[in-house]
């Protein structure tokens, strides 16, 4: 069992009052004003991103160069304040600041600041569209939710399935790559072993940029069963995990039910504690809970 958060030496300020409320529009859009605010967060990134990659053409930045500048610190600003916010509503903000979304965060904020110091920092700005993963939550789309944890679900079940095939799979373009350097050498664009197992990846998975070809029938006849095998063992993986998805049973739809804990969401609606540390969920706050 997970230890608790009295056990973690992090006791953390019990969420109440404003702080709570923030909380509950921050972190959670089961409510009409924490989707209006996630919507509204989405658009703001998308709109920074646009604005970054606008910027790095020639003419356009030539034009509204000052545009862009006022533009990159109005949303830098916006984003440090919500940054502030996130830390100020959680229950432990150092615990906040380490998680994934915690990280992520912060990468947005610092280009621009480090631009200051270093200018060809300012392209790292567009880590900013990480951030958008959270419209699985944003825009209540339970049904991709239930998709993307079964889809995680079946990818680490047959995790080991995977790595044996692609343990066949490497075998396969080792030896035949080797076979290719023997019959075609390097007077034919063959000119080691490492080149000529990247001839036979590239062909293997149908890629064929066409740098290196075969010049002998022999040659041909290698690289024609290679092609063949690309188209086989391309279904394979494809077949693991949609054998495991078939096997398991979808669960009940989660919710951005959030652990003011642990930061963890997708709790049931009746649930009582965290289904990851164990802490006391607060209530489901939703729309028709609030009154509104």
């Amino acid at each position: 069992m997970g230890s608790t958060p009295a056990a973690s030496g992090e006791p953390g300020k019990p969420l109440a009052g404003w702080r709570l409320r923030l909380y509950t529009i921050i972190f959670e859009a089961d409510t009409r004003a924490g989707r209006l605010f996630d919507r509204g967060l989405v658009l703001l990134i998308l709109c920074s991103v646009a604005a970054v990659m606008a910027g790095s053409v020639q003419a356009i930045a030539a034009t509204h160069g000052r545009t862009f500048a006022v533009l990159e610190w109005f949303f830098t600003i916006a984003f440090t304040l919500e940054y502030l916010a996130r830390l100020a509503c959680v229950r432990h903000p150092w615990r906040y600041a380490r998680s994934f979304y915690g990280v992520i965060d912060l990468l947005a904020l610092l280009p621009t600041y480090l631009a200051l110091l270093v200018p060809e920092v300012h392209a790292l700005i567009d880590v900013r569209v990480l951030r958008l993963l959270r419209v699985f939550r944003i825009f209540k789309l339970t049904a991709y939710l239930v998709e993307f944890h079964s889809l995680g679900r079946a990818l680490s079940a047959s995790r080991r399935k995977i790595l044996v095939f692609l343990s066949a799979v490497l075998m396969i373009v080792l030896i035949m790559g080797t076979l290719m350097y023997v019959v075609e050498g390097p007077a034919n664009g063959f000119t080691s072993i490492p080149t000529s197992v990247y001839w036979a990846i590239t062909t293997m998975t149908t890629v064929g940029f066409g740098d290196i070809t075969p010049k002998t029938d022999l040659g041909r006849l290698i690289a024609s069963v290679m092609m063949l095998l690309g188209w086989g063992t391309l279904a394979v993986p494809t077949g693991i995990v949609t054998a495991e998805m078939t096997a398991r049973r979808m669960g009940p739809v989660p919710t951005t039910r959030t652990c003011q804990e642990c930061l963890s969401e997708g709790h049931l609606p009746e649930a009582t504690f965290c289904q990851n540390c164990g802490a006391r969920l607060p209530r489901y706050m939703t729309d028709a809970a609030t009154g509104r």
